[in-house]
């Protein structure tokens, strides 16, 4: 794992009625998110501390409060990631979707209080979180007849509103934390998309699930079934296809992940020594070739379509169709409650050449769901606020 900045149990930050905040191993980490109050706060997978492992170029610190963290008496943890500001002694701290906590619990200062406290004695000038609850969220069967010039998901009212997204918003807001994207349905300052797309599997059939495709989507299955479309899972001999394959990807659909071999490599390794099959690799094969490549990620009742890759030609067999297919029929198998198929795009323009992949997803019957976003603020300190300042137009200008 990347260096710890402080040694487990070395730094406590009292919460209080008796909880206090501490760097912690990896192992009661894990064993928290394995218990039954850590697995109902539903952790992603960005906040594991396989994570760690796999942002090498980042610092990492495994955090923990609770009665006695040191003991595993825990209510909540934080993988917390940390980028040194070129030039100075200075850390940008970074919780991508985390960290995992009850964001219901009205002591909400309780624990977020000691947290940046922490922080801001390792030496972080400014500090980013992605907080769990959903915003609000739009059906498929609403949104796909409302595709128009000019519009966005802005424009439509939601299916849904989630009363805690809302709360919490407001109750960051309040206490000075800003999106670094504005609050507006763009998500250009975040890291992490801010929509994303999610097909619900619990409490349904392999059948349902079937029902709930659109009628593309099934002839399209069935097509690649036709065509002898073979649907198998790789290992980490086939990463190397994969990322040809996602190179590819990037030239037709206009878009750069930047990620080399290794970091697939390193990621593959890293989640899998920490629970096998948490990554796998689907390939789609046909007449011997691959045509199409993606990955899923598994977290307790969670699955998650990370990465998909495929080839410019035979699009016509439908790889992709087969393997979302077998995908999402896995992950129900596991039990996992939700199948994620992450992000999306906000608009809503058949002429916006990102609305595609939109469209392909709303075909699973699912839905889109905002999140809260992320958000950030600066540690305290005019030199801090100063830095934060400074870090900030550095990213608008990237």
């Amino acid at each position: 794992m990347s260096a710890l900045l402080v040694p487990p149990g070395r730094v406590g930050r009292e919460r209080g009625r008796g909880t206090t905040l501490r760097t912690i191993t990896a192992r009661t980490y894990r064993a928290f998110l394995a218990s039954p109050e850590g697995a109902s706060l539903g952790a992603g997978f960005l906040q594991l501390p396989s994570w760690a492992d796999v942002k090498e170029d980042w610092r990492a610190q495994l955090l923990g409060w609770g009665p006695d963290p040191e003991a595993g008496a825990l209510e909540g943890v934080a993988l917390v990631l940390l980028r040194q500001l070129r030039g100075t002694r200075k850390y940008f701290a970074y919780l991508p979707e985390g960290p995992v906590a009850d964001w219901s619990d009205p002591d909400l200062d309780g624990w977020l209080d000691p947290l940046l406290e922490h922080l801001r004695s390792a030496g972080a000038f400014a500090v980013r979180i992605g907080p769990s609850p959903a915003y609000r969220s739009w059906d498929a069967a609403l949104l796909k007849p409302l595709a128009a010039p000019g519009r966005c998901l802005g424009d439509v009212l939601a299916s849904e509103v989630d009363p805690l997204g809302t709360a919490v918003a407001d109750r960051l807001r309040a206490r000075g934390w800003r999106r670094p994207g504005g609050d507006g349905t763009g998500a250009d300052g975040d890291a992490q998309p801010r929509h994303v797309f999610r097909v619900p599997l619990a409490g349904r059939t392999t059948q349902d699930l079937w029902s709930g495709l659109n009628q593309e989507w099934r002839r399209n299955v069935r097509r690649a079934a036709r065509e002898g479309v073979e649907v198998v899972v790789g290992g980490a001999a086939e990463l190397p296809e994969f990322h040809r394959l996602l190179g590819i990807t990037e030239r037709r659909d206009g878009f750069r992940l930047g990620r080399s071999l290794a970091y697939y490599e390193r990621q593959y390794a890293a989640l899998n020594a920490e629970e096998p099959g948490r990554m796998t690799l689907y390939l789609a094969r046909h007449g011997g070739e691959v045509l199409a490549a993606h990955t899923m990620i598994t977290v307790g009742r969670r699955a998650w379509y990370q990465t998909g890759a495929s080839a410019d030609h035979r699009r016509e067999v439908r790889p992709s169709n087969a393997l979302q297919w077998r995908m999402l029929s896995d992950a129900h198998a596991l039990g996992a409650d939700v199948y994620d198929m992450r992000g999306v795009p906000s608009t809503l323009d058949p002429a916006e050449r990102a609305y595609g992949l939109l469209r392909w997803k709303l075909g699973t019957g699912g839905r889109v769901v905002e999140t809260l976003g992320e958000w950030e603020t600066a540690l305290g300190g005019s030199a801090n606020h100063t830095l934060h300042r400074a870090f900030q137009a550095y990213l608008n200008r990237r």
